[in-house]
Order: C-alpha cells, then structure tokens, then sequence
C-alpha cells in the first residue's frame, strides 16, 4: 500500500519537509522544491516515497530527487572521530533525465549533509529543453539555502539552551554567597536581574529565522556568564 493510509497506521512518523521554495511556472509546467531530512539513504527514500505517494498522491508528477547523508561506517563506533563517518550520496532523475545529478552537485556546493531534495515537476505539455534543468537547480538552491538556515538555527538554539542552563547555575551559587548558609534571600547580579527559573522559549526566533538575532542573543549570554563568574570570583577572594 503506498497512500496515506499506509503511513496513518504505521507506527513510523510521517516525515517532515524542512522548506519548500516558491513555485516556478513556465509554459504550464510548474516546479518546486522541497527538503526532508535524512540521516541514511533508507530515510531520505522513506521521505522520496512518502512526497510522492501522499503529499501528491494520485498526481502526475515527475519527482526528481538526490541526497546527501553522514553515516557511520560498518563496525565503527563514532568514538574515533570523523573516520568512523563516510558520506553516502544518490539520486534519482524520477523521468526527467540527467536532473537528479544536476540536484545532487547543487547540494555539494551549498553543503548540505543529512537531507534529501525533492524538486516536483507538473509537465505542462510543452517541452522546455535545457531551460528545464535550471528550474530545477533553481528550486534545489533556494530550499537547500533554507534547509542550512535551519540547521545553524537549531545549533544556535541548541548553544543558547546550554548557555542559559551555565548561567542558571552560576547565578545560584552567586546567590549563595551574596546570602549565606542562613537565608534563602534571592540575589541578583550586576544586571539587577534574578537568576532564571523558567527556561526561555525559542520557538519564535525558530518559526522567523532571525539567525543575527540568535548570534545577537549568544554573544549576550556569552558576556553575563563572565560577568557572573566574575563576580564569583570576587566574593570568593573576599570570603577569605
């Protein structure tokens, strides 16, 4: 069974498209690009087999794929670095010929690791020769650009998530020695500001990806850590 039923009942979620570019319309046929995760071959073909058996199921459309995935080598652990990796890479022209090759080097030179690009076309009919290959590089460029900003704005939320847990903790023990064993009286720091309870929300920045507003926000996470160590380091040398 290959429509959505078959993914409704099956334990496996659904995959997920990270971006997909505008449309491009030429002389009736249209094409766009999408981008699904894909951390092995196996996946980025489950997310090739879904996009095309249920988001355009029962649709006449060429679906012209490649993708790129890190995997670990066969009887390697990871623990010995990058040389337990080896990078696997494919594609499939999906009936348009020479087109998945033409995806595939777009994903080379924009970097793109770990993901499977899928560019739909809808033939209108006419045949567009040539012209049709840089449709497809079009579409394959815009979602592989999305696709990177996304990934940078995980890390970036990701780094910030580990930076507000470092200064939770520095600004408790702050507090501890600003208070004493003999009170639970809350301390701020140089900012005036208490020391976090409740971890930030991040999901806004990731829905617009503000990824200057994300290294904007790291930098200052960055500064009030030492600030805080600081000043530990002062009440420390005082206490003596």
């Amino acid at each position: 069974m290959s429509n959505l039923d078959t993914f409704v009942r099956s334990s496996r979620p659904a995959p997920a498209v990270v971006a997909t570019s505008q449309e491009i319309r030429d002389r009736g046929s249209i094409f766009v690009g999408s981008v699904y995760p894909a951390t092995n071959p196996e996946e980025a073909k489950a997310a090739l087999h879904y996009h095309k058996h249920v988001v355009h199921a029962g649709k006449e459309v060429y679906e012209i794929s490649a993708w790129r995935c890190m995997v670990l080598k066969s009887g390697r652990t990871g623990l010995s670095g990058p040389d337990d990796f080896e990078l696997r890479t494919g594609f499939d022209d999906g009936g348009e010929q020479w087109a998945g090759s033409k995806i595939l080097k777009i994903m080379q030179t924009e970097g793109v690791i770990d993901a499977i690009v899928i560019v739909s076309r809808w033939f209108g009919g006419t045949l567009l020769g040539p012209t049709r290959f840089r449709h497809v590089e079009t579409c394959a460029g815009e979602v592989c650009r999305k696709f990177n900003k996304v990934v940078e704005m995980d890390e970036s939320i990701q780094t910030l998530s580990t930076l507000d847990d470092l200064l939770a903790t520095l600004r408790e023990e702050l507090n501890a020695l600003k208070s004493g064993p003999s009170t639970s009286e809350t301390c701020t720091d140089t900012s005036g500001r208490p020391p976090m309870k409740k971890a930030p929300d991040y999901s806004t920045l990731r829905d617009i990806l503000d990824l200057s507003k994300a290294r904007r926000l790291i930098h200052a996470r960055e500064s009030a850590i030492q600030v805080v160590k600081s000043l530990i380091a002062k009440h420390k040398v005082e206490d003596k």
